[in-house]
């Protein structure tokens, strides 16, 4: 019995690292295989590494407390002899149980919140050009986000009535394969102005430049790549420009806003939200970006949420200013590294401008 469990934890382990680093260019994959065969894998992988950290972390402050214990009893002038107590020991048995469970728990819980759906976050910002902004992010369509979730997207952001459409990019997960039919479903939507997108750094590992380019143009989405596009509307002018990932790709914020009025109301599309400080003081009124998820998984404390995107940039999620500029990080809608979400759902974004 136990033999055979060894060898299902083994291949459950194996199976998820596989996946981790080997594109798996299915499309669409049913229902069945994706619970039993990806979602599986990976919510035990991620937690049993979630049970291994807490259970380390335990048998370190338990090996703390027992020194502590011992240095107490030398201080003392007699130690004295502490009977064992069973009842209690199985107690602490169950308690190192029940915490090595409690990450799996957990994680098969936010596999199954990421899969769910996505909130409508909404905001009202000054702009210069009153505007409804709806904005979609990284997707990473793959063998967890299906064409299927990719169309309740499109069908929610339609309902949405935007006048302006953009995508910040991280359209896939692994694999080109699934860029043409992501691309397809968001071309759906058809937004008074029109639809803007700029790439992420999936699209720049897996993809040439030339052929995402492409890709877009058949699907007649405006691929804004360190270039900006000016639309005129019966209340006025106002700019959408967009820039290269600012790490795996060539980003060039001086060439996207090149030859624009800096009184033109500009909207600055990034996937990283690092761009910000650069684009405020050259007099970008609002960025839109995402990359971190909101953390993807985050611990909700009183001080804040905490996560490694929490740790790794000072622009993680929501809402930030400087001066007159404003910057928004989308938790976007898709997942990376494993199909968990805790404390950061993913989000369609309505921003109401004027």
């Amino acid at each position: 019995m136990l033999t055979a469990v060894g060898a299902i934890l083994g291949l459950l382990f194996l199976s998820n690292t596989y996946l981790l680093f080997n594109p798996v260019a299915w499309v669409d994959p049913p229902l069945a295989v994706r619970v039993g065969l990806f979602y599986a894998a990976a919510v035990w992988n991620f937690g049993s590494l979630l049970s291994a950290a807490l259970l380390l972390g335990a048998q370190a402050g338990g090996l703390a407390g027992r020194a502590i214990l011992a240095l107490w009893r030398m201080a003392r002038a007699r130690p004295t002899a502490v009977p064992v107590d069973p009842g209690r020991r199985r107690l602490l048995k169950a308690g190192v149980g029940g915490l090595a469970a409690a990450p799996i728990v957990f994680s098969g819980y936010g596999a199954a919140y990421a899969a769910r759906g996505f909130a409508v976050e909404e905001l009202d910002l000054p702009f210069g050009h009153a505007l409804r902004v709806v904005q979609v992010t990284d997707i990473h369509a793959g063998i967890y986000i299906t064409r299927r979730e990719v169309r309740r997207i499109a069908d929610q952001v339609t309902a949405l009535q935007p006048d302006l459409f953009v995508l910040t990019g991280d359209y896939i997960t692994n694999s080109m394969v699934f860029l043409p039919g992501c691309l397809e479903e968001m071309a759906r939507v058809r937004a008074r102005y029109g639809t803007f997108a700029t790439l992420g750094n999936h699209e720049n590992w897996y993809g040439t430049l030339e052929e995402l380019q492409t890709a877009f143009r058949r699907h007649g989405i405006p691929l804004l790549v360190n270039a900006h596009h000016v639309v005129q509307t019966e209340r006025g002018r106002f700019a959408v420009a967009g820039v290269d990932d600012l790490r795996s790709g060539d980003p060039d914020l001086e060439a996207a806003l090149r030859g624009l009025d800096p009184s033109l109301p500009t909207l600055l599309l990034s996937h990283r939200p690092e761009i910000f400080p650069d684009a405020a003081g050259r007099g970008v009124a609002l960025t839109l970006s995402g990359h971190y998820h909101g953390g993807q998984v985050a611990l909700k404390l009183p001080a804040g949420p905490v996560s490694f995107a929490h740790l790794r940039t000072p622009y993680p999620e929501g809402l930030f200013r400087i001066d007159h500029a404003h910057l928004y990080v989308s938790r976007g809608i898709g997942t990376t590294f494993t199909p968990v979400r805790l404390n950061a759902p993913a989000e369609i974004t309505l921003l109401r401008l004027r």
